[in-house]
């Protein structure tokens, strides 16, 4: 199963204390916007997203048919083709696709330590 672009979602305090924070280490602004209270962080292969005031937690995060420039791949497994597999494997998911859709969706599920996981399709 392709998962996509991995990065961590991070629900930060302050947007500006963070984006410097991770600047210092390396990090430098890819995409997002900080009037809508998020940016996404970029060092290599590695994102973090940072976001104030969306949601509680962090959430690790996979993007179905990009990669970690946010490029569309070629080939990749489509969020109904995984939501099916986890339903399959008994996967209890928090949110689903709704069936007979096609594009952009995503799914969310929890880990057994109580880890969201976010499945976001964004082609």
């Amino acid at each position: 199963m392709k998962l996509g672009a991995f990065s961590v979602s991070l629900s930060v305090k302050d947007l500006a204390v963070s984006k410097a924070f991770y600047e210092n280490i390396g990090f430098s602004s890819f995409g997002g916007d900080m009037k809508m209270n998020y940016l996404i962080m970029k060092n290599g292969n590695a994102l973090v997203g940072l976001f104030q005031g969306m949601f509680e937690g962090n959430i690790l995060t996979f993007n179905p048919g990009w990669d970690e420039n946010a490029s569309k791949l070629e080939s990749y497994d489509d969020v109904r083709a995984i939501q099916k597999h986890l339903i399959e494997k008994a996967v209890k998911l928090d949110s689903q696709v709704e069936e007979g859709t096609a594009g952009p969706a995503s799914l969310t599920i929890t880990d057994p330590d109580g880890n969201i996981i976010l499945i976001d399709q964004h082609v």
